[in-house]
């Protein structure tokens, strides 16, 4: 269960943003349904989804970026980062204190009930700090610390007596460029291991664009309970379709994928692969039609059940970036639902998104510690604050009042200057017959 996400030097962000998943103890309003229980005296519950308004390039997309971003690097600094190679982390630009400055990332989370913390702070060349503080008792303690040292060449390392294990191979085994969370799990340390594969495994990041491998969805169709889960997925949508079946099938299979860390990936595979079909049935006839057939909304839809069904189901947490977009709202509400539903939703799982739909601004859909929005400053930096910081009352239009510029995060428009309307546009290009892109 995440409760906290903290990024400093990130892109857009300048100064340090908090992203806080731990329920406001005062504010009542749908606990049951909207709030889940951590076992934490101090943080007695966490919410189960967040909301991020704002508007174009406000740095919404950079905040739940710079969070893959943070899964990314303890995946994979260790094993796919080579020696020497430099990372593709961007500091804030616009301001001369910052470029050099390393980016710095902190999240705070349950692993098995137990409260973590976690932080490092890095360049492009190498990591500058690293520091795990886990909370077994009501006081934390600092299983490892690794920093710079004077020479700015080598680091000091300190280690409490709760991390057992080779620690000295594991400090030796870790380059400059890698974190030592990342090398010592790789190592087979048996305390790390959990908190790293949380941090991998418990975070499932949908970049904006991003193109949902329909594999994962298929798969399932393979099995009657699978098959069940899909269909009534499906079913919650009232887009009319009857079935769906996995059918074997040979041929090609292009995938065009972003992996951790926002890269995009292009390939194609040859064999036999299952593809869906879903079956369509009215009062005149019965027809089958593939997926590529179906509608954009449908096809995004089924791609993003496996993921939703997945994350329920192991109360992971699922980062969406415009979750909206091909989406009727209604059926946003839905997913959104889900999450809220404890019986659908009993394992705690998690969900953030970005989104520009309003009409989800309502106090029976969100909590208002809930509501996020993201501005830039005057110095063009991000700045991230909640709804709950204006103490809206308990039954406000909230809709309203963000798109009368109550809350800010709002885009404000000028005046086109005389000049830009004079300018005449180019002929439209011709299309080619048959085609409806150019080659």
């Amino acid at each position: 269960m995440l409760l906290e996400f903290r990024v400093r030097n990130f892109r857009s962000i300048r100064d340090e943003q908090a992203l806080s998943l731990v329920a406001a103890p005062s504010d009542k309003e749908l606990a049951a349904t909207h709030l889940a229980p951590t076992g934490l005296k101090v943080l007695p519950h966490a919410v189960r989804s967040a909301v991020i308004y704002g508007p174009n390039a406000s740095g919404k997309s950079t905040l739940l970026s710079a969070l893959n971003y943070l899964r990314a690097m303890v995946a994979e600094s260790a094993t796919v980062v080579q020696p020497g190679q430099t990372y593709n982390v961007q500091p804030f630009r616009l301001d001369s204190r910052t470029v050099d400055q390393p980016t710095e990332f902190e999240i705070s989370f349950l692993v098995d009930g137990v409260r973590h913390q976690y932080s490092f702070a890095m360049t492009a060349q190498r990591i500058v700090s690293e520091q795990l503080m886990v909370w077994r008792t009501s006081k934390p303690t600092q299983w490892f610390s690794r920093r710079l040292d004077e020479s700015g060449e080598g680091y000091d390392y300190e280690f409490s007596a709760y991390l057992t294990g080779p620690r000295k191979l594991w400090q030796e085994s870790t380059r400059a460029n890698a974190l030592f969370l990342s090398t010592a799990s790789q190592l087979n340390s048996e305390l790390l291991g959990p908190v790293f594969r949380w941090l991998v495994q418990g975070i499932v990041a949908l970049p904006a664009g991003a193109i949902v491998d329909h594999a994962f969805t298929t798969a399932l169709l393979d099995s009657a309970e699978g098959r069940g889960a899909i269909r009534d997925f499906l079913a919650t949508a009232d887009i009319s379709i009857a079935d769906v079946q996995a059918v074997p099938r040979k041929g090609l299979r292009g995938q065009f994928l972003f992996q951790p860390g926002g890269v995009a990936q292009a390939r194609q595979e040859e064999g036999e692969f299952l593809f869906p079909v879903f079956e369509h049935r009215t009062a005149h006839g019965v027809a089958k039609f593939e997926l590529h057939e179906e509608s954009e909304g449908t096809q995004r839809l089924f791609s993003l059940a496996a993921p939703v069904l997945d994350v329920l189901k192991h109360g992971r947490v699922l980062v969406v970036d415009e979750l909206d977009r091909s989406l009727h709202t209604l059926l946003v509400r839905r997913l959104i639902g889900m999450f809220h539903d404890p019986a659908l939703n009993p394992a705690g799982a998690q969900l953030i998104f970005s989104t520009h739909d309003t009409s989800l601004l309502d106090h029976t859909l969100f909590r208002r510690d809930q509501v996020w929005f993201t501005e830039k400053d005057e110095s063009q930096a991000t700045r991230l604050y909640p709804l709950s910081d204006f103490s809206p009352r308990k039954h406000e239009a909230w809709e309203r009042g963000y798109l009368m510029g109550r809350y800010g995060a709002v885009p404000m428009f000028r005046d086109l200057p005389d000049s830009a309307a004079s300018v005449t546009a180019p002929p439209a290009p011709a299309q080619v017959a048959g085609s409806t892109v150019a080659a």
